[in-house]
């Protein structure tokens, strides 16, 4: 299959601390690079993962408190630096652009390439926010302190693959094979109809991330993410800081494990983890016992989807 890799750049939450880098991540679909959220350093562990910046053409932000968006400004200059001419397209809440416009026309005035955002309105319904050939965006509302919403990564579904000796056998000319892999059977030149799963396989199924940033629980989000290939769902506190949970709209790691269970998620990994804990695995512990497949966060955590 080919590549569709997660990459955990930082998973920390708005307090620093010498443990974790702020909340930042890099999927990796077919060798083309897409940034969830830019805490700060973020370029500085894009260097560190070995991955090629030149292959980053698309960052999406999924609120607009510092901790999600401060390394914009360092990543932008650093690609300045490194001779960037590719255009770099932002995709950010409403008030991106009016925040950022300043911070680069006085320390970006002079890029070698552009810079765009492409603005959104989190909302109560998800929106479709980009889209090529083999990928498509879809935000997933979510509920925090100021707008927020995540983010649903979904493979478009491949064509079939032709069957080389079935095409050959029956002498199929090349102008066919393009509605074949789009599901059409052939008519031979003596009248024999030959059905489409003779003559090809089925590509291999779709493949889904769901990156579920900072949020109370809602279980509102369940039927959007059901069964997606990897979860990522913000863990900030242990269940028995509930209270501190609720008072900063965010979510624990037992809440996020029930989420993942009643998705039926194939593989769960929780991040954003508070400062107050100097060791994460009591919010692993926690998650397991609800959701046995979950995996902790940490820098430099490469996870096939």
């Amino acid at each position: 299959m080919e590549k569709f890799e997660l990459h955990i750049l930082g998973c920390g939450s708005a307090l620093p601390t010498t443990r974790h880098f702020p909340t930042s991540q890099v999927l990796n679909i077919r060798e083309k690079l897409f940034m969830i959220d830019c805490g700060e350093g973020s370029q500085i562990q894009l260097r560190r993962s070995r991955l090629k910046f030149s292959r980053l053409n698309h960052i999406f932000i999924s609120h607009l408190h510092g901790d999600h968006c401060f390394g914009l400004m360092g990543i932008i200059s650093t690609f300045g630096l490194l001779g960037r001419t590719a255009e770099l397209t932002i995709h950010a809440p409403e008030g991106a652009k009016r925040l950022f416009t300043p911070l680069l026309d006085f320390f970006c005035a002079h890029l070698p390439y552009t810079v765009s955002f492409h603005e959104f309105k989190p909302g109560e319904k998800p929106e479709v926010i980009y889209t090529d050939r083999s990928l498509t965006v879809t935000t997933i509302p979510l509920k925090h302190r100021l707008p927020c919403c995540g983010f649903l990564f979904a493979e478009n579904q491949r064509q079939n693959h032709i069957i080389r000796e079935m095409i050959d056998f029956y002498r199929i000319p090349t102008y066919e094979l393009n509605k074949i892999k789009n599901g059409a059977g052939y008519t031979t030149a003596d009248g024999q109809d030959i059905p489409n799963n003779r003559l090809t396989r089925p590509s291999e199924p779709a493949r889904r991330y769901a990156y579920c940033s900072d949020t109370v629980c809602i279980d509102t989000i369940v039927d959007q993410i059901k069964e997606v290939n990897l979860l990522f769902h913000e863990a900030t506190f242990i269940h028995k800081d509930l209270p501190r949970a609720k008072e900063t709209f965010h979510t624990t790691a037992a809440q996020a494990a029930t989420i993942a269970k009643a998705a039926n998620v194939k593989q769960l990994v929780i991040g954003h983890f508070s400062a107050r804990y100097e060791d994460e695995t009591i919010l692993l512990h926690e998650a397991r016992a609800i959701f046995p497949n979950t995996l902790l966060a940490k820098e430099s955590l490469c996870i096939p989807v």
